[in-house]
């Protein structure tokens, strides 16, 4: 079976603005990309109608398309019923900015899901992430989490409870490998049914690391992205590395991609590195090689 995928750069991992990056991602050969849509000149309340259709007007006049948005609103994702509101209404309108650029998908994370399934914790987040599936369906979108904060099986079991698929999943291999030490060839098994975008990205786990220590948890501190990437870049606990060097699993890790079936994207993040335009360059020949080879 041949993998088909098209390949996508996430715009905001070269550090030069939008419109330069998209140019930088067309160049490093992506078919489409994602981008950031939470703060800054992509903050959908800055964007007017005007601005929304030029915008796509000049993704679509670089030959590329969106694969997704990012709408992660950091902090403790949907952990805190009172910050809620507030975070539900920005990211329906992140949504609406998705579909005016042409995509389905706005990435995002909802925080550590708890192990007990009867906290008031789980219940915020199960009763946001409901709000938030529904509104995608009617769009006939999708939220999609980022997998790494909690075991696949998990995750699964909380999806499992929304009346709808309207949340699904934005499946990253290296968080999983990093931090859960979970099997990402497994997981896209477990989790086939709500797989909507992929991030294809790798890494490798030092030692075990407490969730909450990347991710935040309510009264615990809050997620961060620049801590992350601060943790990922000194290999205190886990390391991110350019495609092929860490502990993904690549070839295996496509084939299930393949198995189940996903049609969608595979978008390329990297989030360390002195030099990130080159490490994306390497991580595109790395897919279209790995495509012209397996073919």
């Amino acid at each position: 079976m041949k993998l088909t995928n098209k390949i996508g750069v996430i715009v905001d991992s070269f550090g030069v603005g939008v419109r330069d990056g998209l140019v930088k991602a067309k160049e490093a050969g992506a078919d489409g990309v994602q981008i950031y849509a939470v703060s800054g000149e992509m903050d959908p309340a800055r964007l007017n109608g005007t601005q929304r259709r030029e915008l796509r007007s000049y993704i679509e006049d670089l030959g590329l398309e969106v694969s997704a948005l990012c709408g992660d609103l950091a902090g403790h994702g949907f952990q805190d019923a009172e910050a809620n509101p507030a975070k539900i209404e920005k990211s329906k309108r992140i949504l609406d900015l998705a579909a005016e650029l042409g995509t389905r998908v706005v990435t995002t994370h909802i925080g550590i899901v708890p192990d007990d399934t009867s906290s008031r914790i789980y219940d915020s987040m199960q009763r946001a992430c409901e709000e938030l599936g529904v509104y995608a369906r009617s769009m006939n979108a999708y939220f999609a989490i980022e997998t790494g904060p909690e075991r696949a099986a998990h995750l699964k079991s909380f999806l499992d409870t929304l009346s709808t698929n309207g949340v699904s999943v934005n499946f990253d291999p290296a968080n999983m490998v990093m931090v859960t030490g979970d099997d990402p060839v497994a997981g896209v098994k477990l989790l086939a049914d709500y797989l909507v975008h992929t991030h294809v990205k790798d890494g490798k786990r030092l030692r075990p690391v407490d969730p909450r220590d990347v991710y935040g948890y309510l009264g615990y501190g809050a997620m961060d992205h620049e801590k992350i990437a601060d943790m990922a870049a000194s290999g205190a606990a886990f390391e991110e590395v350019p495609l092929g060097e860490g502990q993904v699993d690549f070839p295996a890790y496509f084939a299930a991609l393949q198995e189940i079936g996903y049609a969608g994207y595979l978008t390329i993040e990297r989030e360390v590195g002195a030099n990130p335009e080159e490490d994306i360059r390497r991580a595109v020949a790395f897919i279209k090689a790995y495509k012209e080879q397996h073919s």
